[in-house]
Order: structure tokens, then C-alpha cells, then sequence
């Protein structure tokens, strides 16, 4: 599992800490450069749409990492142990 998330973290994509909710918004509006208010007005209209909406953003909560690199699954897998 340690390798999985090191691959996470390798990547350049994290949480923002321009957050309302997860940081997700954030993180994408840092990454590429859009504003960060109709990024999360197009995450928002996403939720209309069934299961996509809301299943991603629960899935990129719990997989991109924070700004020092923790990971919520990797944080609710240690605690499991």
C-alpha cells in the first residue's frame, strides 16, 4: 500500500488551502489557473448528476493529498490497523 500512495503523492495535484468544503475546488483552481469560484460552481452543478458528482468528489477527498503530502485513506487504512 506504501507505494500506491507514494504514487500519490508524486504527483503535482493537492488540496488547496483556499478550502470551503475539502480543498478539492481549490486544488483544481490552483493546478490549472481558473478561477476558483466557478470551479466550484462547476463542482456543484456536478452533483447533480448522479452518483458522478458527488462519487468523485468523495474519491478525490479521499486519494489527493494535502498541501504536506497526508492522504485521508492512507490516514483511515493506518488507523484500521
Amino acid at each position: 500500500m506504501d507505494k500506491f500512495f507514494d504514487t500519490l503523492r508524486s504527483i503535482k495535484f493537492r488540496r488547496s488551502r483556499r478550502r470551503v468544503v475539502a480543498g478539492i475546488a481549490g486544488g483544481i483552481a490552483d493546478s490549472t489557473g481558473w478561477d476558483v469560484t466557478l470551479v466550484r460552481i462547476g463542482v456543484l452543478l456536478s452533483f447533480l448528476l448522479p452518483v458522478v458528482g458527488i462519487g468523485l468528489y468523495v474519491v478525490a477527498w479521499l486519494l489527493i493529498p494535502y498541501e504536506d503530502g497526508t492522504i485521508a485513506l492512507e490516514k483511515l487504512v493506518g488507523s484500521a490497523r
